[in-house]
């Protein structure tokens, strides 16, 4: 279970680390405030885009525009004017009144009728401006009025009003209702509710609604000021939404008299040149402006209908909530795109990729706006970065995966195949094409047995340190890497682009990986391990290369019975050598080109036919390399060593033993004399061999060791000469220390 659950992990890697990642990123920029203005804009869409509701009856304005200024004859309206108004409105029996104009100082002439009216009408609201800011100094309530609330505005960095002041404090850190409070209050009490706090919190409500205190990082907003009492602005409607009349119409008694029953009365100014208008969500140009009082109807509206229409206030969730949500869409976005990584193509415009970006975006923009609509601020531009981020991010770990493909692939299969896999359409296609190529195999001679020796992490870092020797090598000759199978690799020179010089290039190639083996012998040995050798076989002819396997599981490889010839030429190297059959030898350019130090003539198993096979020594134009080759010096032994030795034939080894002798010995070889009664089972040139050295009186035999008969021929009948693959470390040591003690052999 435990293995499952990590290869669970390990297969949504991409998820595990994209998702978070990206959320603590778009958590971070959203703390930087590089996120608010688009959440501000895409909050004001929402406002702009809810269904228009039908207006408020409840509440109507007396706007002061142009032509009531006209009307009057005079710019500044004296306060008799005012006085007159309230009492004409007093008469159609409204629930308040409220005078969004300054009044702290007297107008005249009619200050003292206005002083009495302010007097006698208990349900009349007047303004101060509580806040003083850059633009205004405060402002003091109109003497003699019960009632005046604070008409400040809280403008955003984009200079929008999206919030409302409930109460403020003054200096003396008095709380002062809001003037659109004051009207909301006095319309509710007559209906029986009245502003409730919230023990335990710093919310209060009207009626059921619970209208809670703005926070510093609600909604899309970071670090604002949350002075006084603020709530979000549920705006009814865009500008003009409430029955406005001119002031003329109440000083001339133009309306029924019923026209303000039982209603709230807003009285301010509405025209432009009085520069009380304030840019709103609803607002798209400076013309669309909504005035000062406009904004208080509003907010009265918002109180009254929550109170009695459960009309929802606008609220947002909990910050912890926010990071939770920015982290499912995370999440989201960067499971889709992990799970059709690999589907439709390479490209990132793939159908499904297209159509789950889409419709995620969709969904997103779905959940949030009938969210709103229910009165919640749930953020979107955060959410939606997080999913394109992690989405990209995804498809950023996919190219780069595939760009680590390119250079792992690219290590044996070259750029052509590379691209041809994952760029043409036709690449990854089922099927082959006949076509004639140079293939190249090689092997390390005696591997297997000195890996037998070795923890299997020791196997792997000596492979992977000769393996990408040679890779870079036969990557510099464009070769096609096909195959590593252990300590071989199968490479083909003229797939997937054919060229004239691939036997030329495959033979250089075979040349500078022989002259590789001393840098990687020298890691080798100071790793305190004996050295390696590389046998090489190459043959040309006609194969089937192309993909082959099966919808679920391809390789791009090579079918062929010249594949297995290649197999047979490699078998009969000794290490260090590279043996090329005829064909390749004419397409490289024949002698002329390729350096010849031998020939002979074999008989492979499944070949009709005896076949020529050529040692390669160096190649000339344009490489000019050549391998130096030390000869073997045969020293007679003063003590002939007893050995067993079995004949390998392929992969099994014969039942039969024979009996010999050691009577020559080399620094990588020695001289077998057979015992007496072996008649023709003497080996001849190229058979492998597995031998054991014999205690002194004794049959029991040592560890295995490996060789190859050589076709050096010997002088004395029995004998035969023999090229050590494999020597366990004891066993090397022993016949190293027998050497070494004859005399000729120079002291290392």
């Amino acid at each position: 279970m435990w293995n499952q659950l990590k290869r669970q992990v390990w297969e949504w890697r991409g998820v595990w680390i994209a998702a978070p990642s990206v959320t603590v990123a778009v958590i971070l920029l959203r703390f930087l405030g590089v996120l608010q203005p688009w959440e501000w804009a895409v909050y004001d869409l929402y406002m702009r885009g809810r269904p228009s509701e039908p207006p408020d009856n409840r509440i109507a304005i007396v706007g002061i525009n142009e032509s009531d200024v006209r009307e009057l004859g005079q710019a500044i309206i004296p306060d008799r004017v005012y006085a007159a108004v309230i009492e004409n409105l007093k008469a159609m029996s409204p629930r308040a009144i409220g005078l969004d104009i300054y009044r702290d100082q007297p107008v005249e002439p009619g200050n003292a009728a206005l002083r009495q009216v302010f007097e006698s009408t208990p349900n009349l609201v007047g303004i101060q401006k509580v806040i003083g800011d850059r633009d205004r100094d405060t402002i003091g309530p109109p003497p003699g009025l019960q009632y005046a609330g604070s008409n400040d505005m809280i403008l955003d960095e984009d200079q929008v009003l999206r919030r409302g002041l409930v109460m403020v404090s003054d200096p003396e850190e008095n709380i002062i209702p809001s003037f659109s409070l004051y009207l909301a209050g006095l319309y509710l009490e007559a209906e029986g509710i009245a502003p409730e706090a919230i023990d335990g919190s710093e919310s209060w409500k009207f009626g059921n609604q619970v209208f809670s205190r703005f926070q510093p990082n609600d909604g899309g907003y970071i670090g604002a000021d949350n002075g006084g009492y603020q709530v979000l602005l549920n705006y009814a409607g865009p500008s003009r939404h409430f029955e406005t009349v001119s002031l003329m119409d109440i000083l001339r008694n133009r309306l029924p008299q019923d026209w303000g029953r039982d209603r709230v009365i807003l009285i301010g100014a509405v025209g432009e040149s009085y520069q009380d208008l304030f840019f709103t969500p609803f607002t798209k140009e400076a013309g669309n402006r909504m005035a000062g009082v406009e904004v208080h109807a509003n907010l009265v509206s918002q109180m009254l209908s929550a109170a009695l229409d459960d009309r929802p206030v606008i609220k947002t969730i909990p910050e912890p909530y926010e990071w939770l949500w920015i982290f499912l869409w995370g999440s989201l976005g960067a499971f889709l795109i992990w799970k059709w990584r690999y589907v439709g193509g390479a490209g990132w415009l793939s159908l499904q990729r297209t159509t789950a970006a889409v419709l995620s975006a969709a969904a997103l923009g779905g959940i949030t706006y009938g969210a709103f609509l229910m009165g919640w601020w749930i953020p979107v531009v955060p959410p939606a970065l997080a999913l394109l981020g992690s989405a990209t991010a995804i498809v950023a770990y996919v190219a780069r995966t595939a760009g680590d493909i390119r250079k792992t692939f690219g290590r044996y299969l070259t750029d052509q195949v590379v691209a041809n896999l994952l760029e043409n359409p036709e690449g990854l296609k089922m099927g082959g094409e006949r076509r004639k190529l140079t293939i190249f195999t090689s092997d390390l001679r005696g591997f297997t047995a000195l890996s037998e020796r070795l923890p299997p992490e020791e196997v792997v870092k000596i492979l992977n340190f000769y393996l990408g020797y040679m890779a870079d090598v036969i990557t510099s000759y464009q070769g096609t890497i096909d195959e590593f199978m252990g300590d071989g690799i199968l490479v083909l020179f003229g797939a997937p682009t054919s060229r004239p010089d691939d036997a030329k290039r495959a033979i250089a190639c075979g040349i500078s990986m022989q002259l590789a083996m001393r840098q990687v012998n020298a890691k080798v040995v100071e790793w305190g391990l004996p050295e390696l050798e590389m046998g090489i076989g190459i043959n040309t002819g006609e194969v089937v290369v192309g993909n082959i396997g099966s919808e679920k599981r391809t390789k791009y490889g090579v079918v062929g019975s010249q594949v297995n010839l290649t197999y047979r030429i490699e078998s009969y190297t000794t290490g260090g050598q590279i043996l090329i059959s005829e064909q390749t030898l004419l397409d490289a350019g024949g002698e002329e080109v390729v350096q010849i130090e031998g020939k002979r003539e074999v008989m492979p198993k499944g070949v009709k036919e005896p076949l020529m096979i050529y040692d390669v020594s160096g190649i000339k134009e344009p490489y000019h390399i050549s391998l130096t080759r030390e000869e073997e010096v045969f020293l007679p032994l003063s003590e002939n060593i007893p050995i067993q030795y079995t004949i390998l034939e392929g992969k099994h080894i014969s039942e039969t033993r024979l009996l010999g002798h050691l009577v020559q010995l080399s620094a990588k070889g020695a001289q077998v004399r057979s015992e007496p009664g072996a008649g023709d089972l003497i080996p001849v040139g190229l058979t492998n061999l597995k031998l054991n050295l014999l205690e002194a009186n004794s049959e029991e035999s040592r560890e295995d060791i490996y060789a190859k008969v050589l076709e050096k021929p010997a002088a004395e009948p029995h004998c035969f000469y023999i090229k050590f693959t494999a020597k366990p470390p004891a066993v090397a040591a022993h016949l190293e220390q027998v050497y070494k003690s004859l005399p000729g052999v120079a002291p290392s």
